[in-house]
């Protein structure tokens, strides 16, 4: 075998078209890796702070407590934040009522609407940048599979042209155009893997995030009701003097 064969002697051989192949495998490569780094922190930390919350959110007290721990810190987490959210909305109900074109349809109406706006708000911000890992993932394999065809067709080529067709004249150019496939393959076998490792733990992210969001709601439907009877008892208790007399 000749010497002078491999990865260099590709590099030195390879064209315009070859570069731009390289070069769009690169650029995935680096693009599906950076958002998979990111994306894990991202994802980790998340869920730690989550988990705290949750912690102090059960251990509280009442809705109020909650509320005024949330107004002391910043909403950190997507169980927080729409926790915020209902607190704030309920809050916002009590204040003015059905006067706001929002609240139209009742407060419970109101509450569920912001819960799932939370939701699908937090949606949008776990599947960001899952597009370009799926796109690295699919598109690769082809993209090194074109530079392998094409740097194989130039290596037939000049074979053809210097007229030696032998084995060890073939296998060296032919090898190094497989170089090509073997590049898109290290891009997509990753991104592959981390795309469906992201879209297991959004979906059990955002199922948690949904059983909370109804939690949410059946607690302040509960303490708005516990409320209301809590005044009816304070009118009955002013009006039936009254009535006794009359």
């Amino acid at each position: 075998m000749e010497k002078g064969l491999g990865f260099s002697n590709f590099l030195a051989q390879i064209d315009g078209v070859g570069i731009c192949v390289l070069a769009l495998l690169l650029g995935l490569s680096v693009a599906s890796w950076y958002l998979i780094l990111t994306k894990g922190i991202s994802n980790y930390l998340a869920g730690r702070r989550a988990e705290v919350f949750l912690k102090r959110f059960w251990s509280a007290n009442s809705l109020q407590e909650v509320n005024s721990t949330l107004k002391e810190g910043t909403s950190d987490n997507a169980f927080a934040h729409l926790a915020q959210l209902a607190t704030d909305a309920a809050v916002d109900s009590e204040k003015h009522g059905l006067q706001k074109l929002a609240a139209a349809g009742g407060a419970s109406e109101f509450i569920t609407r912001v819960l799932r706006n939370g939701i699908d708000q937090e949606a949008t911000r776990v599947e960001n940048g899952l597009t370009v890992i799926a796109s690295a993932g699919s598109a690769a394999p082809y993209i090194g599979l074109f530079g392998t065809v094409w740097g194989i067709y130039h290596a037939l080529v000049q074979i053809g042209l210097s007229g030696q067709g032998t084995l060890d004249k073939v296998a060296g150019p032919v090898g190094e155009a497989l170089i090509m496939t073997a590049l898109g393959l290290a891009v997509a076998i990753p991104a592959v893997l981390a795309y469906n490792t992201f879209v297991r733990r959004n979906r059990i992210w955002l199922g948690r995030l949904d059983a909370f969001a109804h939690d949410l709601f059946v607690l302040i439907a509960v303490g708005a009701k516990t409320n209301s009877s809590a005044g009816d008892e304070r009118q009955l208790r002013v009006v039936a003097p009254n009535e006794r007399r009359s």
